[in-house]
């Protein structure tokens, strides 16, 4: 058993962490001799590059974000002797013990600046290319749009000139998204489009297809064309349960908003009862449109804002469904002042307030809004803190007659003028 092997043993079998990583470091440290045989140095490689994962995920288990960013900096010296394609590898693999490290996404952007500096120098295009594209998702994840665009369209020069679909695929989704993000939706329709044409003209992995799935269904949601949404989010659910990706609990709550959106919130229950969703009945995630659910369809405004103060990590965490609540809300708040001011031709603005459970303020702006937009006739008289309501003004068809008439008239005029014409 050669050092390194010993060395990599006791490191895996210590309990003490500091131990195992002061093993991993001194395996990284010493150099591989220079008269061995080519079996014995690529066997020495082999314990480096395990050392070096190793001590990346006990940094990731300890959630040291910085551990891990020096341990990358470390393998940059490493991969020189080793294959390019194992050096993309290699430093993705290292990259990934960031995602579970919360608040690490400043040290992660600043490796990566780092490291797609040090590919440029090494002319490793394929790896900058892919480091870029982790780039973009982290200023996406961050909302810093405008440098994410920058770098979107330096990528899609470079990637159309070398014609790789696969990260051209990726790099058009991440555009589509950002667009979204900045609330420009032709441009974000534009790109997925592309996205698409990328992706038919090669083979399409899973997870990239549920990727643009879901997005495709989040652009039409925005539309409000809820039912080709809610399809295409059931696609997306249906491939990541097959792979058990715990991202398709994402795409389960967006098919239950879909639902509530559609006034069908009987069927959120039906839809759980289902062998792919059942699995995730239970989880708080869930509960929460559930909940959301069962108060649209009592038309109850206080059992939604108490659904959405009880979960509200689980429905604010996420733009999507944040955004199409606080239109579900306005709805709701509609149907509600509707029900109570109808049965009147004058009621007070302090009495619906009571009614509704909400501000005088808020009332009064959500009914001047409900009468600018026709919804119902009336006039808030604020001197007196009234509402007072009309019935519909019957349509006057005499103007519109009176309009038939003339046109008539001109063209018998023009029918006589011609004859005259004629005669002369």
């Amino acid at each position: 058993m050669s050092t390194k092997q010993r060395l990599l043993k006791e490191a895996e079998e210590s309990s003490d962490p500091k131990r195992a990583a002061a093993l991993y470091k001194d395996i990284l440290a010493s150099p591989n001799s220079q008269h061995a045989s080519t079996e014995h140095k690529e066997s020495e490689l082999r314990h480096q590059e395990v050392a070096l994962v190793k001590l990346g995920e006990l940094y990731r288990d300890q959630n040291n974000a910085q551990g891990v960013a020096e341990v990358i900096n470390i393998s940059r010296g490493f991969v020189s002797s080793i294959a390019k394609a194992k050096t993309a590898k290699l430093i993705r693999t290292l990259l990934d013990c960031f995602s579970t490290i919360p608040n690490s996404q400043s040290i992660q952007m600043e490796v990566l600046h780092e490291n797609i500096e040090w590919a440029k120098r090494e002319k490793r295009i394929f790896l900058k290319h892919s480091l870029e594209t982790r780039l973009v998702g982290l200023q996406l994840d961050t909302q810093q749009y405008k440098p994410a665009l920058a770098l979107i369209e330096t990528l899609l020069t470079e990637l159309k000139r070398l014609d790789d679909k696969m990260v051209l695929t990726e790099v058009h989704l991440l555009e589509s998204r950002v667009y979204r993000g900045v609330g420009n939706l032709s441009k974000a329709k534009a790109a997925l489009t592309s996205a698409r044409t990328a992706a038919n003209s090669i083979y399409c992995p899973p997870h990239l297809q549920a990727r643009l799935d879901l997005q495709s269904g989040i652009l039409h949601a925005e539309d409000k064309d809820y039912t080709t949404a809610y399809s295409y989010f059931y696609e997306t659910f249906e491939n990541l349960s097959t792979q058990d990706d715990p991202s398709a609990l994402g795409a389960l709550k967006y098919m239950l908003l879909c639902k509530v959106m559609l006034n069908l919130p009987e069927d959120v229950t039906s839809l759980l009862s289902i062998k792919l969703a059942s699995k995730y009945a239970q989880l708080r995630d869930v509960e929460s449109m559930r909940a959301i659910a069962r108060a649209h369809q009592k038309r109850n405004l206080a059992d939604f804002e108490k659904a959405l103060k009880d979960y509200q990590q689980e429905l604010s965490s996420d733009t999507t469904i944040r955004t199409h609540l606080s239109a579900l809300y306005d709805t709701l708040l509609e149907q509600n002042l509707l029900r109570i001011v109808e049965p009147y031709s004058v009621v007070e603005i302090e009495y619906v307030a009571q009614q509704v459970g909400q501000g005088r303020q808020a009332v009064e702006l959500k009914l001047s809004q409900m009468i600018l937009d026709k919804v119902f006739h009336g006039v808030l008289d604020q001197g007196r803190g009234c509402l007072l309501i009309f019935e519909e003004p019957a349509a006057d068809r005499t103007y519109g007659a009176a309009i038939d008439t003339l046109e008539q008239v001109g063209k018998v005029v023009d029918s006589l003028y011609a004859k005259t014409i004629k005669l002369a």
